[in-house]
């Protein structure tokens, strides 16, 4: 009975059915109180304009209808849609608590920005497909009144998906459901890659899939701007703070089979703001969990997780931080204009970085597994530069628009890599392939995943596991200079490296838009109109996101993509 129920989902959304935050009888909002006390207290006092005693515009309200924990860009997505969808303007009271005010190490702006439709599950397809049309769109969705258009710099020069012979087979099957889709990709032969890319070499390749349309990469920055400013027009409030605590209520229940559950929900959020010892309570309606690669610890304060093992309730959220490397060369004979992102079968990755033969790329360690598309890592979705950073010098001058100051790991200028010192793939190990009875040489062991404690760049990483393939696959990459490195962080999903989208079964009013694994940003737009949907209307209505429910951790569902470079 309780697994049906799970699979079926829950009834009509919270919201959907009225239910707000408690404002404790008074019709006034927090600033509609303090107005009316500044002007009793003015009215009593001789002379002279208003001086607050304490500051307190810092503060998040204390109440608010949903509270989203995580202000990047999956966070701004759910407040985006909570307000357009909602009945009535001003219905909906949205509140985003972001920690990292800067978002010097948010995996929104270390980004690579990429957008792709080659998955493996119709479902991730069709999420790309409407964030690329929310892309292509951006004005029509973003524009706020006499603030200037947004210019996401999308570049449509698609991804390039390489398969050895035995990830053909499976290539080929991807391609077929990618289609049926919607999506515009081609399968190509070694011959025609020489033909097209006479830069590559294609030893070792037995096909290709080619995105012909609405793939490439884009401005994070400018996204997250975008979305920022579009719901702070809409009403949207942001607190930079951390949540701390969540105060919930708990109801025990039995199913009809006698299976004991206990239902809670959350009546208050604890919010410690910056620079303060202090917190400050907000009553709320809905939480969203959105906080990213720190979204399990999120689910932990709410209790999820802490039951008897095997059990619902002591199903824990499997999204924990994983730091993944990028590096930025230059190489004046590699790959002209037309290069795509290319994605090698040994997991390693690359894409141009603007007009000056500048790339970036890498190549996260690989999780072992029983199912994949011939050898695979992790999605590349991951940390970029502007695309109109000077690399003269040996400084990197970040978009005027962005106020970071991110952490790089910091290369001498003349660091070059020459062809004699050039380590090919070692040959196969004891590691095996993914789908794969057979060893592996492209796999790194699980003992070599970065430590998420800091964010320190391994330069030798780049020499030893991302170099060799680079210049094995492009030759001209055998005298490549490395500019730059950094580190950065995404929201990892250890269970099937899938979101999770929608209510947790238990905590009934918290609801999930995280753990994607390198392809939350480019499914951004959608997945923040799908939770929306969810928590107004009680189900998924323009896309079906059922499969990333929380409950398959439980029932053991994996959505499985193979399409996971």
């Amino acid at each position: 009975m309780l697994r049906r129920a799970l699979r079926l989902g829950l009834g009509p959304g919270l919201l959907g059915r009225g239910l707000g935050a408690h404002r404790e009888g008074s019709t006034l909002d927090w600033h509609g109180k303090v107005s009316e006390i500044k002007k009793k207290i003015q009215s009593v006092l001789p002379g002279g304009a208003w001086s607050p005693l304490c500051d307190t515009s810092h503060l998040p309200p204390e109440h608010s209808d949903v509270v989203i924990v995580g202000g990047g860009v999956l966070g701004l997505s759910v407040a985006y849609w909570l307000k357009r969808l909602e009945k009535r303007q001003g219905a909906i009271r949205v509140l985003v608590v972001e920690r990292d005010h800067t978002y010097s190490q948010a995996s929104t702006v270390l980004s690579v920005g990429g957008i792709r439709q080659q998955f493996s599950l119709p479902e991730n397809i069709q999420l790309s497909l409407f964030s690329v049309e929310f892309l292509r769109n951006i004005n029509e969705y973003l524009a706020v009144v006499d603030d200037p258009p947004l210019d996401l710099q999308f570049n449509p020069s698609g991804y390039l998906f390489l398969a050895s012979e035995e990830g053909a087979t499976i290539m080929e099957n991807n391609v077929k459901v990618q289609r049926q889709e919607g999506a515009k990709v081609c399968l190509m032969s070694p011959e025609q890659l020489r033909k097209k890319f006479p830069w590559m070499n294609t030893e070792g390749v037995a096909l290709a899939s080619y995105g012909l349309e609405n793939e490439g990469w884009f401005d994070p920055w400018c996204l997250l701007q975008g979305l920022r400013r579009k719901v702070q027009s809409m009403g949207v409030l942001f607190c930079h703070g951390e949540v701390t605590r969540f105060v919930s209520s708990s109801n025990h229940m039995e199913t009809a089979i006698g299976e004991k559950v206990t239902l809670k929900r959350i009546h208050e959020v604890h919010v410690k703001v910056d620079h303060s010892q202090e917190y400050q309570p907000v009553e709320c309606a809905i939480v969203v969990n959105a906080a990213g690669a720190w979204s399990g610890r999120i689910a932990e304060l709410a209790g999820i997780g802490k039951g008897p093992s095997g059990t619902l309730q002591g199903t824990k959220l499997p999204v924990e931080p994983r730091k993944r490397y990028v590096y930025l060369w230059h190489c004046p004979q590699g790959p002209g204009l037309e290069a795509p992102l290319v994605a090698d079968p040994s997991g390693a990755y690359f894409r141009r970085e603007g007009l000056g033969n500048n790339y970036l790329g890498g190549c996260s360690p690989a999780e072992v597994s029983s199912v994949g598309s011939g050898c695979r890592g992790e999605d590349r979705d991951r940390v970029s530069l502007s695309s109109q950073a000077s690399l003269a010098g040996p400084v990197l001058v970040l978009m005027s628009r962005s106020p970071l100051a991110l952490t790089w790991g910091l290369l001498p200028p003349s660091t070059t890599y020459q062809a004699d010192r050039l380590k090919r793939p070692a040959r196969p190990g004891s590691d095996v392939c993914p789908g794969q009875r057979k060893p592996c040489p492209h796999l790194c062991p699980q003992e070599e995943e970065p430590d998420p404690g800091n964010l320190e760049v391994d330069h030798d990483f780049f020499q030893e596991k991302v170099w060799p393939h680079l210049a094995q696959r492009v030759p001209a990459f055998e005298t490549l200079k490395v500019r730059r490195a950094w580190a950065g962080y995404y929201d990892y999903n250890t269970f099937d490296q899938n979101g999770v989208v929608g209510p947790h079964p238990l905590v009934v009013n918290m609801y999930f838009a995280t753990g994607f694994s390198g392809h939350g940003l480019q499914q951004a737009p959608a997945v923040g109109r799908a939770v929306a949907e969810m928590m107004l209307e009680g189900h998924f209505q323009t896309i079906n996101l059922s499969p990333f429910l929380f409950s398959r951790f439980y029932l053991g569902e994996k959505a499985q993509e193979h399409c996971i470079i």
